[in-house]
């Protein structure tokens, strides 16, 4: 019986294939899956199987899922699509008596008013009512998302965003990845539902005031009103739509739900997450600040990547939003 893997072609898929490897699983039980297996040749070389999906194309899901005895299905790229795009995957699991769903969803799924969380909290719904044995990954915010904003902070000695004083648990796609393959490895994981984050949450003024430190110059974090800030990322490039949810989701922060205390992340991974300090500690040169241009979609975990297939390059909004100035605004990946 083989593991298959959706949104492998993307940053958070490809990051969970790999800690099946480092866990010994032999190559050829693994499925790679995603839309442009070019990315995923490599894989295929290590003798990895790859087979193409679309989450529009129920037939490729089918195809990918034939003799599967375990799925993880990674949140797809494309916001407003995904909980038609999450039922043809699990369709096709039930068809292939697929005998686990793992399924990554988002923090605190059950009690988040965040727009982000609606096609998540409908895609239990229906893992719920397919009568399949599912698993619940609710992934918090990517720490990358952050991360990868250190030069546009240092070029503008801001951090800005309309998350007050809330906290945010966000961890590194590979924690969130090592997690899902722990899970994946594990037996008896139907109706498992873990809530999964950092261990040490932070404020963005906290995240200002880590960049800061490490870089030797003043950063700090301003926090605007929700429709402000909503004017910022649109004029950083962002479309209408997307900047709201990003916005919204800031807002989600302040109300702490993205705030994770259930410790299941590192029990599953087994060592303490990936502090926010780890990665400030590596801050790129003063001459790269800035660097990244204009506004652009997420580039992918996962993902995650939201944000591709999960987490993972597309424009949908990840497990965190961009908290840069106007001019330099880079899209979050999704879950």
């Amino acid at each position: 019986m083989t593991i298959v893997i959706t949104g492998a072609t993307g940053q958070l898929g490809r990051l969970v294939v790999e800690a099946l490897l480092d866990q010994n699983v032999p190559a050829g039980q693994i499925v790679a899956a995603g839309r442009d297996l070019a990315k995923v040749a490599d894989l295929a070389d290590r003798g990895v199987q790859v087979r193409q999906i679309d989450f529009q194309d129920p037939a490729s899901l089918r195809r990918a899922f034939a003799g599967a005895g375990k799925v993880l299905l990674i949140s797809g790229s494309e916001p407003g699509k995904r909980v038609e795009q999450h039922q043809n995957a699990i369709t096709a699991a039930k068809d292939a008596g697929v005998g686990l769903i793992a399924y990554t969803s988002i923090a605190n799924a059950d009690h988040t008013d965040m727009q982000l969380a609606a096609e998540h909290q409908a895609t239990e719904e229906a893992l719920v009512a397919s009568g399949l044995p599912f698993a619940l990954l609710r992934n918090g915010w990517y720490l990358e998302n952050y991360t990868d904003q250190l030069g546009t902070y240092l070029e503008h000695g801001a951090v800005l965003g309309s998350a007050g004083d809330g906290r945010v648990s966000a961890a590194t796609r590979a924690d969130y990845a090592r997690a899902a393959a722990a899970v994946l490895l594990r037996d008896d994981q139907a109706g498992k539902v873990y809530e999964l984050g950092g261990d040490t949450p932070f404020t963005l003024s906290e995240l200002a005031a880590e960049v800061g430190a490490a870089a030797g110059r003043a950063v700090t974090y301003q926090d605007l009103p929700v429709g402000q800030y909503t004017e910022v990322l649109v004029g950083a490039g962002l479309p209408a739509g997307y900047a709201a949810i990003l916005a919204d989701s800031d807002l989600g922060i302040a109300r702490g739900e993205l705030l994770v205390t259930s410790g299941d992340l590192s029990r599953l991974i087994g060592r303490p997450t990936t502090s926010c300090g780890t990665p400030c500690g590596r801050l790129p040169e003063p001459q790269q600040a800035g660097s990244r241009g204009q506004a652009k979609g997420p580039t992918t975990a996962g993902e995650r990547t939201p944000v591709s297939e999960g987490s993972q390059a597309s424009p949908a909004p990840s497990h965190t939003g961009p908290h840069a100035p106007a001019s330099k605004v880079a899209g979050p990946t999704p879950c």
